[in-house]
């Protein structure tokens, strides 16, 4: 009688890759198709920005509340199936928001924000379990690539559907429900978690404090940019027409860069690399208001700039994968986005006071101040580290 092969649980390895890979790249397409539509839905139904934005940071608030229960549902329902079903769950909720009233969409914000959380906590958390030790650094930049990737195409998409009427929520909808066939065909190689483990999730948010620290500052890097990039723009001399393409700068510095930085990770001291990506931030910040009144040496600074600092996702994800293995790879990656929620919530506040201080140029201060604050921890962590291993 001939045995059934033993089920793999360390990610698949390449098959695991390209199902967990597959279904992020799908969500975040979905995902930039959704956020520009809702803002816009909103406006058009006469709600105030203040409403609206309101209603947006809803996004964060539901991320916080679920992370620290992921990885303990992932080991109840299946790390698989429950990716899968909060794909589903996505999809399910964009019809809804064009049919409801404006009340329910606080509702249908939470529910939405909880299942994108679900999925780029286990599909990030898939992926380092199915990524080869010598090329974590690599294969991470290439899902920072293929997400952003994502993220560009969504516009492009809204504008051949337009953003009126139900044809652009049904189109996100089959988006984003597409993201399930790649989970599906890796099913039987996604990691699994033993519910019988401790899934102990506000512990990891300290003993890699290089990695969430990254998570944390990229969040609020990424959604203060994102969120006032284009009043900066227009403080700084720009038309309006122009300053709605300089996330554009940024993306595609995305695109461009995270596999390579990913591979540099893969050949140094990967908090050696984070501390002079911060370098370079803090650099970043003080040459912006330099060249932030020339429209095309700002989109190339941009680029660069932004290209680099969002590195500190990819590399703080690598940084995590090689600390942390099986239900404590999952209960520290769920701390790392949790990390990167709370700088959602931070980022465009604090920028946006900032903004009012030092106008225009408090938003290159505050980007500034975050990076500086990044750079001394990672200094004062690492210095102790060498002292410690001086002593022994």
């Amino acid at each position: 009688m001939t045995m059934a092969p033993e089920r793999r649980t360390d990610g698949g390895g390449t098959i695991g890759l390209v199902a967990a890979i597959g279904s992020v790249a799908a969500v975040g397409l979905g995902f930039s198709i959704t956020l520009p539509l809702l803002a816009l839905t909103l406006e058009d139904r006469g709600i105030s920005s203040t409403w609206i934005g309101l209603n947006t940071a809803t996004w964060g608030l539901a991320a916080i509340a679920i992370t620290p229960f992921v990885s303990k549902l992932a080991a109840r329902i299946g790390t698989a199936q429950l990716l899968a079903l909060a794909i589903l769950l996505l999809a399910a909720t964009l019809p809804l928001f064009y049919l409801s009233p404006f009340w329910a969409w606080f509702i249908l914000r939470l529910v939405a924000g909880a299942a994108i959380t679900i999925t780029f906590v286990l599909s990030e958390f898939w992926i380092s379990s199915a990524a080869p030790p010598a090329r974590r650094g690599f294969v991470m930049g290439l899902y920072a690539s293929m997400l952003s990737g994502g993220f560009a195409l969504g516009p492009v998409i809204l504008s051949l559907t337009g953003t009126r009427g139900m044809l652009p929520f049904a189109v996100g909808a089959i988006v984003l429900t597409l993201g399930v066939l790649p989970v599906l065909a890796g099913m039987r190689v996604a990691p699994r978690l033993d519910h019988r483990e401790k899934h102990a999730f506000r512990k990891y948010l300290f003993l890699a404090p290089a990695a969430t620290g990254a998570a944390l500052l990229f969040g609020t890097i990424e959604s203060g940019a994102f969120a006032l990039l284009p009043i900066y723009g227009q403080r700084v001399g720009h038309a309006r027409d122009l300053v709605i393409l300089l996330g554009i700068g940024v993306t595609v510095g995305n695109i461009l860069l995270q596999m390579p930085m990913g591979m540099l990770s893969d050949r140094m001291d990967r908090r050696r690399l984070l501390t002079i990506i911060a370098a370079f931030g803090l650099l970043g910040a003080a040459v912006l208001p330099v060249v932030a009144g020339s429209f095309w040496p700002f989109m190339i600074a941009l680029g660069l700039w932004g290209g680099v600092i969002g590195s500190l996702y990819t590399v703080g994800l690598a940084h995590l994968g090689s600390r942390f293995t099986g239900a404590d790879l999952a209960a520290a990656n769920a701390a790392f986005v949790f990390c990167y929620s709370l700088g959602g919530l931070i980022g465009p506040a604090t920028l946006g006071v900032a903004m009012d201080i030092w106008n225009p140029h408090g938003f290159a201060v505050g980007f500034g101040a975050f990076f500086a604050a990044y750079l001394l921890m990672l200094i004062i962590r690492m210095g102790r580290t060498r002292r410690a291993q001086n002593l022994s």
